[in-house]
Parts: structure tokens; sequence; C-alpha cells
């Protein structure tokens, strides 16, 4: 029998140092660790400050610019006139117009184009999605909805020509056929045009948010007796609302924000009308118009831009608001 006493010794103390290098290894890791640590939670810091700081900046620019507007053009003209024309003397000895700076006609033409666009794109994404994500196979949802997202990368100004050479021009013609008189911008060109455009957008967040409903729901719909339509109507659709809420509104800002499509289809003209057969424009193509060029800064049609684009970021956060609380009460109601 072999004695191992005398290399007891040197075992313990190889055990101690292999266990203290271990622990020191340890302890350098997870001091690493930490300070990897305060370094992304920085940077996280640092990116969302940043993201609130701009966006408080651009809001104080636009509120500052405002107001200015309003020193020289008075409140009440701007949100109850209903004419808009903003051509006055750029400088001291240049002849000019008094200018008329009525912004219901710019809202109404965007308004009047949004609804068009979500007329059609409101059933046509929300149909899309019901069918590529509860009717169809594996093999044509692999098909459609890749084919629906790659309507979302065309850029604009194709959209704008499309709109401009091919449907404008169609409801022209289709409009003289039937006794109508159709400009050759039309309201309808664009709405039509730009619900293509946000087709996608709503069929894709709209398939995401059925897609993500319970498994359990639909499988107690069927279980009480229901069929698949009434799944959808009783069951699922209820469940998805507040995502499909989120799309609609994103659906909608994306076509209140759009310009090209509205230059090249609907025209600049500001009219007030309800007749989506004529020329009207918005106030995303205004604010562009009015920034174009050579103008002076200081004068109240460069400045109305800044008042346009105030109403419109009150619009929008109203719009917001809104979306969030029928979303809250939808998640209430649904559990």
């Amino acid at each position: 029998m072999i004695d191992s006493t005398p290399h007891t010794p040197a075992v313990a103390n190889l055990a101690a140092a292999g266990s203290a290098l271990t622990l020191r290894r340890n302890s350098t890791r997870r001091r690493v660790q930490r300070w990897v640590e305060r370094g992304i939670r920085f940077a996280l810091l640092a990116a969302s400050t940043v993201a609130v700081l701009v966006t408080i900046g651009i809001l104080a620019s636009l509120v500052f610019e405002t107001a200015r507007f309003f020193q020289l053009v008075s409140p009440q003209e701007f949100f109850l006139g209903l004419r808009w024309s903003p051509q006055i003397a750029l400088r001291a000895d240049q002849v000019g117009s008094s200018g008329a700076f009525g912004a219901i006609p710019l809202f109404a033409g965007t308004l009047l184009i949004t609804a068009i666009s979500l007329l059609i794109a409101g059933p046509v994404g929300l149909m899309a999605a019901i069918y590529t994500s509860l009717y169809a196979d594996r093999r044509v949802r692999a098909i459609v909805k890749p084919t629906l997202e790659l309507l979302a990368g065309v850029p604009t100004v194709v959209y704008g020509f499309f709109a401009a050479l091919i449907v404008a021009p169609a409801i022209r013609t289709l409009g003289a056929e039937i006794g109508l008189d159709v400009a050759s911008e039309s309201a309808l060109a664009a709405g039509l045009v730009m619900g293509i455009m946000i087709t996608p957008i709503i069929s894709s967040l709209s398939d995401d948010a059925i897609s993500t409903t319970p498994k359990a729901l639909r499988d107690a719909s069927y279980a009480l007796g229901a069929t698949r339509s009434e799944t959808i109507r009783h069951a699922i659709l209820p469940a998805a609302l507040p995502q499909l809420v989120a799309a609609f509104l994103l659906a909608i800002s994306r076509a209140i924000g759009e310009t090209m499509i509205v230059v090249m289809a609907a025209g600049l003209a500001a009219n007030l009308t309800p007749n989506p057969l004529e020329a009207v424009t918005t106030v995303t193509v205004q604010i562009v118009t009015l920034l174009t060029g050579d103008q002076e800064f200081n004068s109240a049609k460069t400045l109305a831009a800044f008042a346009l684009g105030l109403t419109l970021f009150v619009i929008t956060l109203g719009l917001n608001i809104v979306a969030l609380h029928v979303s809250r009460k939808a998640k209430l109601r649904h559990g």
C-alpha cells in the first residue's frame, strides 16, 4: 500500500491556488460585466435623452415661429378662414397682394384624401390580413404576404408617377364617358393611389395582431359551435382590436404626411370642396411649397408653414390619445 500523506499538502496548496485563481477571474469578470452593463445603461439613457431633447426642440421651434406668425395674422383668420392664398409682398419695395391665410381648405383637402385612401386601404388591408392569417395555407401565405409587403418599399415618387400618368387620366376618361366633369388633377386619383400605398401597412400590422391572438380563444369559440366567420367577427377581431387600432392610426399618419402623391395627382389648388373629382391640396404640400425657393424668412408666408406644422402636430397627438384610449378600453373589456 502506497502512502499518499506526503503529497497531501502539495495537493491542498494546488487546490487553494486554483480556487484563488478562479475567484480572481470570476471577480474580474463580474467587474467587467458591471462596467459593460453601466455602459449600456448610460448609452440607452443618452439615446432616450437625445430623443426627448430633439422632440422638445422641434416643438419649441414650432411654437416660437407660430407665435411670430400669429403676430402678423390673427388666429381667427387662420383657423376659421375659408381662403388660402399666401401671396404677399416679400420685400418692402415689392408690390403684392395682402394674401389670405385661411387654413380650412388645406385641412379639408387633407381629410378628403385621407378618407378616400382609408376607404380603399382599410377593407382591403384587413381582409388580406384575415385571409393570410386564418384561411391561406403556408405556401400561399409565403407568397401573398411578402408580395403585399413589397408594396411598402416602393418609393412614393413612383406612386406619384403612377397616379399622374395612369390613374388620373383613367379617371378623367371614365368620367367623361359617363358625363362627369373630372379635373386633370383630383382628390380621387391621389386618394386611390395613396390607398394602395398604405394597404401593406394595415395588412402587415393587422396580420401580426390576428396571428398573436390566443389559440385557446379560437378553440373555445369552435367548441361552442361557432363557424369560422363567426369566430373571426366575435372572438378574434375584438381580441385584436387594440393592435388593429394602432395599425389604422399608423396608416392615417402615413397618409396625412404624404406629399409627393398629392403634388403629382391632386395639385396645389386650395379648394374647399367635398367633391373628390376636383383638385385639392394638403397641409404637407403647402408646407413644402411655402418653404421652397428664395423666401423671406420673417414674412407671414414663410411663418405660415410653422403654424401649419404645429396644427398638424396637435391633430396627430389627438389621434394618438384617442387611439390609446380605445386600446385601453378594449384591453379592459377583453381581459
